[in-house]
This record gives structure tokens, sequence and C-alpha cells, in this order.
């Protein structure tokens, strides 16, 4: 099946892949060949594409938000952003959760911004942490 990652500037990633793991707003969602078409919304976390083209070795993507289609054996990420994890900063993102926690919320639409920019702060540092781990034990 196809997959492919886009942002509004451009298609971040197209392969060919066996299984995909993306983080739903409400939890990870896995997708093989031939799955049924579903639109879902995307939380902020790890995307992993899995492929025989890599050595069966997942290619990893941060995204924040956006949707997902699945249509025809075709996987389309929609998202605002999509770093390649080993581009991450575990103390980058411990500045911008900081930066996060520290921002005002002294009304209902600076509290709503805060915490959406909490969850997704919290979920990147996460991310870098993973793959930091993951890389030191190699």
């Amino acid at each position: 099946m196809r997959c492919l990652i886009v942002t509004p500037e451009k298609t971040v990633l197209d392969v060919e892949a066996g299984f995909v793991v993306l983080p739903l707003y409400d939890g990870e969602y896995g997708i093989l060949p031939k799955h049924l078409p579903v639109v879902a919304r995307m939380g902020a976390g790890d995307v992993r594409i899995h492929s025989e083209q890599q050595d069966n070795k997942p290619v990893c993507f941060y995204v924040e938000g956006g949707f997902v289609e699945v249509l025809d054996d075709t996987i389309v990420v929609m998202s605002l952003l999509a770093i390649p994890v080993n581009e991450l900063d575990v103390k980058k993102a411990e500045i911008q959760l900081q930066k996060a926690i520290d921002r005002p919320a002294s009304t209902p639409e600076l509290a709503r911004i805060r915490e959406e920019q909490l969850y997704n702060r919290r979920a990147r540092l996460k991310t870098a942490q993973k793959y930091k781990e993951n890389s030191e034990k190699k």
C-alpha cells in the first residue's frame, strides 16, 4: 500500500508500506494493506511506517494534528507539521514544554490554546525521548 505524509508546504514522504501505525487523537491506530476506507483526526505523536524497502525498519515522523485518509490501499497523512524523529531534540522539546506551561491562560480562549500547546509539547518531548533512548541502545 502507498503511504504519503503531506504538509501545507510539501509532500514529506511517499513510500510503499506494509504496515503503518498512526497517533490518532484517541490512541494509536494500525493499518495493514486492504484496510477499509477511513477518515480520522490525528493527534500528536510518531507515525511509524514499516516497509520491506527499509528492511522492515520503520521510518518514523513526529506529527501534530491533522487528518488521515485511508482509501483504495493508499494512506494520506495530512498534518501541519511532520518532522523526522531523528531531528527532534530533547532539550529543545523540554524548553518548548516549559514555555507552554508558563503561557498565561486568563481567558477561556487562552486556556484552550494553552491546553492544546501542552498536549502537543508533551507529545513532542515524549517522542524525542523515546527515539533518543532507541538510538542510544544501538
